[in-house]
């Protein structure tokens, strides 16, 4: 992809993106994801129906009459995603591809998160951390994110390892974060990984899948590649059996993710190629 191709995109989602973020999701988002907590801003004068406990002595006894302390939420999170750019997620038949829905999803958390005045980093992984985007603020920095999202590749091929994402960022980022797992999940083993990072930062995944992850269609003998291991082989899609079980090993798969996630008290969202995000995202940021 071409330097002016991949500006070209990153402006097409900007736009679309943003708008969404703007006019759709910023109330949803601040009322879901709370600040640090209250911190003193200012005094005023008492008005009936104020809290008494909020009385502020010393100015009350200077000026001979009641003043109330006045709090305000300490706004500024921090928001990390962790973006599976494997093979794997190269793959879609219907809308588009897992990682053009996922750089969507990135893109609009991003923008929601700036118009709360939050920082966003990102942390790409494959079966390695692949490159690491430390959280900040401003348009600058969010268009640099969507970038990446478009057009960064993964050096490693190994089997994906949602573990190793997880892992970094409990070593890179102390403090609690608000932090949005995208992946399809076909991965090494995570759950103990995802149970403490949990405990540590509020942790919600998003499970990206197409509608041939899970169901093969009927159309005889075909040319299958392994795009995590990169081999090639035929399949008969004409047998129920390897239907079924090509259907079942996505089942397991996928019991394994909601039992982890449940398990670490995460959530999980699933969310299909030809799925409507946006009702997918409001119906949570909504329900929480």
């Amino acid at each position: 992809m071409t330097t002016a191709e991949i500006l070209k995109k990153v402006r097409r989602i900007e736009i679309k993106t943003k708008g969404l973020s703007n006019h759709i999701f910023a109330g949803e988002y601040h009322s879901t994801f709370k600040g640090r907590g209250m911190s003193f801003s200012e005094v005023r004068e008492y008005t009936p129906g104020d809290d008494v406990k909020f009385i502020d002595w010393n100015v009350t006894a200077r000026f001979s009459h009641p003043f109330v302390k006045v709090f305000e939420e300490e706004r500024e999170l921090i928001v990390m995603l962790l973006v599976d750019i494997s093979s794997s997620s190269l793959f879609g038949t219907q809308k588009q591809l897992k990682r053009e829905l996922i750089t969507e999803l990135g893109a609009v958390l991003s923008f929601s998160a700036t118009t709360n005045n939050d920082k966003v980093g990102v942390i790409f992984f494959s079966d390695k951390v692949e490159k690491y985007i430390p959280p900040k603020k401003g348009k600058g920095h969010i268009l640099r994110i969507i970038r990446e999202l478009i057009a960064l590749e993964p050096n490693h091929t190994g089997d994906t390892n949602v573990g190793v994402a997880l892992e970094f960022l409990n070593n890179v980022l102390k403090k609690r974060t608000i932090t949005f797992l995208l992946s399809d999940f076909v991965s090494q083993p995570y759950d103990h990984a995802l149970q403490l990072a949990a405990r540590k930062h509020d942790l919600v995944g998003i499970h990206v899948f197409d509608k041939y992850d899970k169901e093969l269609p009927e159309v005889g003998f075909v040319q299958a590649l392994d795009s995590e291991s990169g081999q090639t082989f035929w399949l008969d899609t004409g047998k129920k059996s390897v239907r079924t079980q090509y259907s079942g090993a996505f089942d397991k798969n996928n019991r394994y993710c909601m039992q982890s996630f449940r398990k670490s008290g995460a959530s999980l969202l699933h969310i299909r190629t030809d799925d409507d995000y946006v009702k997918i995202l409001q119906g949570y940021f909504k329900g929480r």
